[in-house]
């Protein structure tokens, strides 16, 4: 989103098979990129205006980017509410007359008030309660289905990553470690960290304990204390000897560099 200016590094942007580099684009090159990528954000009240009504929300991107008139804005917003589930009699009210779910809901059709290729979600069901959660969560679905959106959606729950993603990366400490298609990474989860994550979620069955070996005693967080080949330690503070190694098919592990995906496989068999 370039909210920050990286310090390094690329972020490249499939734009219908153009490859941008949107770490490298001044802010007035990075204008009509705004529209193709917007954001969900965690907390919905604080992510909307309660100054500003719910109409205004939703049609303030259309003003900035000078998409139609007053009354195409109307209508564009009009239908954006039923998009999302919420009466359009309701365009009137302010923030704070709406439930999370409700609030969320107008966060996500202010999303896509611009027709995006992709939307960013950072943790946006984590407020919610859990039945609030599947609503919105099967709304989300189903615009990606019906709108053909990409998502690049950020959260700690392992059961939503289950319901939602595709293709799933794990990330500690700002390191990715693993990355493989949802399928590979829940029945065959390599890196150590991953185990320790899928280890973690507590089942309602007597019979089915918490592994604490996996927990690492509570040491599953710190990378210098990851066995064999994942270990990372003073020779791997920049990754200069760590890479990522495939294991299985568009399965990919960060181990050591020269190391084959059998003899990964071997180390946590």
């Amino acid at each position: 989103m370039r909210a920050y200016s990286p310090d390094s590094g690329l972020i490249l942007f499939n734009d219908h098979g153009n490859i941008v580099d949107l770490a490298a684009l001044r802010e007035k090159d990075l204008y009509p990129y705004r529209p193709k990528i917007q954001m969900v954000f965690q907390e919905p009240f604080s992510s909307l205006n309660p100054r500003m009504t719910v109409f205004d929300v939703i049609r303030e991107p259309l003003v900035i980017h000078k998409v139609g008139d007053a009354t195409s804005r109307r209508e564009i917003v009009m239908e954006l509410m039923r998009a999302v589930g919420l009466d359009p009699r309701f365009l009137n009210r302010y923030p704070h007359s709406f439930s999370g779910g409700q609030a969320q809901r107008i966060g996500i059709a202010r999303a896509l008030a611009l027709k995006p290729d992709l939307i960013v979600f950072d943790e946006p069901v984590s407020a919610l309660d859990v039945s609030i959660q599947a609503q919105v969560l099967n709304l989300m679905r189903d615009l990606q289905e019906e709108l053909k959106l990409t998502y690049l959606f950020i959260t700690h729950n392992l059961a939503v990553v289950d319901y939602v993603a595709d293709n799933i990366a794990v990330m500690c400490q700002g390191r990715l470690v693993e990355m493989a298609p949802r399928e590979s990474l829940f029945k065959s989860p390599i890196h150590p960290y991953t185990r320790a994550l899928m280890a973690a979620v507590p089942f309602a069955d007597l019979h089915h304990p918490l592994d604490f070996e996996a927990l690492m005693d509570g040491r599953m967080s710190d990378p210098a204390a990851w066995p064999g080949p994942f270990a990372v330690g003073p020779s791997t503070s920049q990754g200069t000897s760590l890479d990522f190694i495939e294991v299985d098919n568009e399965h990919f592990v960060l181990a050591s560099s020269g190391s084959s995906g059998e003899q990964v496989l071997r180390s946590v068999s």
